[in-house]
């Protein structure tokens, strides 16, 4: 019986084509590359014949479960995932796939990337569109303010530039 789970908002299905060719990547990996030799490993060791004293067998399909688990989420996901490839007709409006510079009052810049959750990074500047950043953003123009709660309190923003396609 599983353990019950409270419904959570559901993630954005949006992903930029470089987000989802990553993912597709560690798919296929762990598909062709990964799950390959384990599942022979557990074969070797179940041909051994005790299994419920077989630590070799115990870890092996230990493993093989992880490794399922995560083809299964990977497969699902990106068969739900809307790719965008081009970007929106007003290039001067925040949207998804956008790189937006932005500046606080002190006069310190930053630069981030709206992208879908999947691929969210933010120590590489690339922020979910789901974040509370990412959905302040969104829609304004440059010269607007986006303010933002912090946990240190609400912070003023201003956008500085918006572009779309490579950094």
């Amino acid at each position: 019986m599983g353990r019950w789970r409270p419904k959570g908002t559901p993630a954005s299905k949006y992903i930029t084509p470089e987000g989802y060719r990553r993912l597709n990547e560690e798919l296929q990996r762990l598909w062709k590359e990964e799950r390959p030799p384990v599942t022979q490993s557990v074969q070797e060791a179940a041909a051994q014949g005790d299994r419920s004293e077989n630590a070799e067998y115990i870890y092996g399909k230990k493993q093989l479960r992880e490794i399922d688990r995560r083809i299964r989420f990977l497969s699902k996901r990106l068969d739900g995932m809307t790719v965008v490839d081009r970007p929106p007709e007003d290039t001067g409006k925040v949207f998804f796939g956008a790189w937006v510079e932005l500046e606080d009052d002190d006069g310190k810049r930053e630069t981030y990337r709206l992208v879908g959750p999947d691929e969210a990074e933010g120590g590489a500047g690339l922020i979910s569109i789901d974040a509370p950043l990412a959905r302040a953003l969104l829609g304004k123009r440059v010269d607007d303010e986006a303010w933002v709660r912090t946990p240190a309190g609400e912070r003023c923003l201003y956008i500085n530039r918006i572009w779309y396609g490579p950094q």
